[in-house]
């Protein structure tokens, strides 16, 4: 069991103490940390879990937290690619969300936003996912590495292509002010709500195909769960979709509304800067409370597991991770 799923055992049992967790561990500065200062720091935190409340009296100590938790997988113990680490989740984020919202003269532009939004979407959930099972990666590493970049290859290539479909409307056909103010302004956040789950349950169906390892209180791994990697799988698509769909539609039901009383926002050249700083301010909160709303080690009962897991152990619930 790493250091980090220890940590979130301990540390992670409300919203408001995950919340706060992960504003530290957002934070941008942390990626420009050096791969060998994260293990040296590592080195400083506590193995047992009845330490960690304490250590994190110790301001040098707490630090080194941030800086594992926000660097570090729990199940493998590796560090997470660069770009696809928790601190880079906002700045990539935030201008990704903001030129799939720009206004394309033509759809193939609309469809290389979508691509690159929906590409780092599939990174992350790939990099932040299970890792496949242990005493098979000498043999299916390749095999399952091929297979996950086909299906990811095709859901991002379908979401781009679903993403883009409210540009072609309004390209192609002419559209009533209404309907263009439906398909431009209203249609993208619930249509991306719901690409980004679908991104995140084939990028990660080999969780809910293979399964997933389920540990018992005291960390050892009593078998593969298919029923814990499909709970897994299902709660981290509820999160993205609620994340990015909260933070594309909220600002413009807002924006709708204060047009209403203003005249001054009915004027394109302040109504579309003012969309864009509310949607990036509205992604930045999100992100965290997204993050905070499930804990990232999730609990499942055994009577809801396989037989053969569940006839395993004397435990009533075990532990799985969720990713991110």
């Amino acid at each position: 069991m790493d250091l980090n799923w220890q940590f979130w055992r301990s540390e992670g049992q409300t919203f408001f103490q995950r919340f706060l967790h992960w504003v530290d561990i957002l934070d941008p500065t942390l990626l420009f940390i050096p791969n060998k200062e994260i293990f040296i720091s590592r080195t400083l935190l506590p193995t047992s879990k009845e330490n960690i409340a304490e250590s994190l009296q110790d301001k040098k100590i707490r630090e080194a937290w941030k800086l594992s938790l926000a660097s570090v997988h729990p199940c493998t113990g590796e560090t997470i690619p660069f770009l696809l680490r928790p601190p880079a989740f906002l700045p990539i984020y935030a201008p990704l969300v903001v030129v799939t919202l720009l206004p394309h003269r033509k759809t193939s532009s609309a469809f290389i936003c979508q691509f690159l939004f929906h590409s780092y979407i599939a990174g992350v959930s790939l990099a932040n996912g299970n890792p496949p099972k242990q005493d098979e990666k000498k043999t299916t590493e390749m095999v399952f590495s091929r297979k996950q970049l086909l299906l990811s290859f095709g859901v991002m290539t379908y979401a781009s292509c679903m993403g883009a479909l409210p540009h072609y409307f309004v390209t192609r056909y002419n559209l009533s002010p209404s309907g263009q103010r439906v398909f431009r302004n209203f249609m993208p956040g619930p249509l991306t709500a719901l690409l980004c789950a679908l991104n995140v349950m084939v990028t990660r169906s080999s969780e809910y195909e293979n399964g997933i390892e389920v540990m018992d209180s005291q960390g050892q791994v009593i078998g593969m769960s298919q029923k814990a990697g499909e709970k897994a799988v299902e709660r981290t698509a509820l999160t993205r979709a609620v994340m990015f769909g909260t933070a594309m539609f909220f600002p413009e039901v807002a924006l709708q509304l204060l047009k209403r009383t203003s005249s001054l926002l009915r004027n394109p050249f302040v109504l579309n800067p003012l969309r864009y700083v509310l949607t990036v301010a509205v992604l930045g909160g999100m992100v965290p409370v997204s993050l905070s709303w499930m804990p990232p080690i999730g609990k499942i009962k055994t009577s809801d597991l396989e037989p053969e897991i569940a006839a395993s152990t004397e435990e009533t619930e075990v532990f799985y991770y969720k990713g991110l």
